[in-house]
């Protein structure tokens, strides 16, 4: 909620479009509900696929070629679209199963792997512990954000075999038994993931150990993306100084910020200024910490706006952000500044209805923040520079995989309070995969696969 007094004055923002960026509600054929993460109807058995392009979930029907699928018509969103043909990503059928398409092209035939699944440099190996448990909650969480990135318009692509110079990887890796830990963090366009975040009981116990508010896998992915996107579309362009302004220096030496922030903590007036305690450890994680706050905040409602959930609340009314949180005083709003209120403001007042529900089944706040003004202009430069970024000005340059150490575990969206890893990347399990190039299952020794180069958490 926002940190200024409830008051009873209706609010006179603009409201929310009904129409989401990413969404997350669909109809199959048979008029009835499916949704993102299905691959068939419930229903009536039809056989159903994501294409991330158009945003949406098609019913399919088989065609003479086993490999290739047809689009049926549907009812609702997507009855226009044409009827085109697909082939089903590689890991339909993996320990992961996905059920994003690609079109039936000769590309296709090549490159076997959706957009999001390209983007894996190194899978675990599922026939390891329980990793095929852990590897299929790490994808789902994925391609919920990369069907948000690409909703979006922002670049998405892959490092491995798309883009080797700015695109973007991902190693979802687990520690060996009794050997270094995985370190989760970003590097130069990798993304080192540790896959045991996506075991509930481990996560809730590091969760509970640094005392953060909200710690969950999609907040990690969203939080390392955020540095990658930082190097794409901030270092280098005319965004880099205006963004030093808002969230500081981030030429200040990483590795002793860290340790200082590890060793005394957040500054005891922190929510006045940022959105989490660790976006003070800095400025690179204010900005990591704010984009993914970012990514949160606009998938939520995309979801809520899906299945009709926004809505004014007269028995919730909160008193509005105004232009005066975005610009300097007389400054003119422009429709993108009134725009992004409106954003913020419904936020605000659906996650104020949502924190009574929670709290009515005894569960903790759906959202334990509090925004301030500063913190809203932080996500407005960020709303800026993705909207700007979708335009296809100034995207920037190839990463330069700027210094820092490799953080503990305090490096998803919440609070942080843990030591300072030990190393300076991350080790492999004993075995993993790399289905876009085609891997056997085999990591390379871990002496070999190690990062270097210094993760940013």
């Amino acid at each position: 909620m926002n940190a200024l007094p409830a008051t009873t004055r209706r609010l006179v923002q603009p409201r929310l479009t009904s129409t989401p960026t990413a969404r997350r509600a669909f109809r199959c054929r048979c008029g009835r509900p499916v949704f993102f993460r299905n691959d068939v109807c419930l229903a009536c058995g039809t056989p159903l696929g994501y294409d991330p392009d158009l945003v949406l979930l098609r019913p399919l029907a088989p065609t003479r070629d086993p490999q290739v699928w047809r689009a049926m018509r549907t009812r609702g969103i997507g009855m226009t679209v044409p009827l085109t043909t697909y082939r089903r990503c590689a890991n339909w059928k993996s320990a992961a199963p996905c059920n994003w398409l690609l079109p039936d092209n000769d590309e296709a035939r090549l490159k076997p792997f959706c957009r999001s699944c390209r983007l894996d440099r190194t899978v675990p190996d599922p026939t390891d512990r329980d990793n095929a448990e852990l590897w299929l909650k790490v994808e789902l969480a994925k391609r919920a954000l990369v069907s948000q990135l690409i909703a979006l318009k922002l670049p998405v692509e892959s490092k491995v075999s798309e883009n080797p110079e700015q695109g973007v990887m991902f190693d979802l890796l687990r520690s060996p038994v009794g050997g270094p830990k995985v370190m989760t963090g970003h590097d130069d366009g990798l993304i080192t993931l540790d896959i045991e975040e996506a075991d509930d009981v481990h996560r809730e116990t590091v969760r509970s150990q640094m005392q953060e508010p909200y710690r969950t896998l999609i907040g990690h992915l969203r939080h390392e993306i955020g540095h990658y996107y930082w190097q794409r579309l901030v270092e280098g362009t005319e965004w880099e100084a205006p963004c030093r302004e808002i969230f500081g220096d981030d030429r200040l030496d990483y590795g002793q910020a860290l340790q200082d922030y590890y060793a005394n903590g957040a500054p005891f007036d922190w929510k006045n200024r940022h959105v989490s305690a660790y976006a003070t450890a800095h400025p690179y994680e204010d900005w990591a910490e704010t984009w993914a706050h970012y990514l949160h905040m606009v998938d939520s409602l995309d979801t809520a706006r899906s299945f009709g959930l926004v809505a004014h609340h007269d028995e919730i009314q909160y008193e509005a952000f105004k232009p005066d949180a975005l610009l300097a005083e007389g400054t003119p709003p422009s429709p993108e500044d009134l725009a992004f209120l409106a954003v913020v403001n419904g936020w605000i007042e659906l996650t104020g209805a949502l924190n009574e529900v929670t709290r009515s089944m005894g569960e903790p706040d759906f959202y334990p923040f509090v925004l301030s003004k500063p913190a809203v202009r932080k996500l407005h430069f960020i709303a800026r520079v993705v909207k700007n970024a979708a335009g296809g000005i100034a995207r920037g340059g190839s990463p330069t995989g700027g210094g820092g150490v490799a953080a503990g575990d305090g490096s998803s969206t919440g609070g942080g309070g843990g030591p300072i890893g030990v190393g300076s990347g991350a080790a492999g399990g004993d075995a993993g995969g790399n289905p876009v190039s085609g891997g056997t299952g085999t990591l390379l020794p871990s002496s070999t696969h190690r990062v270097e180069t210094p993760l940013i958490a």
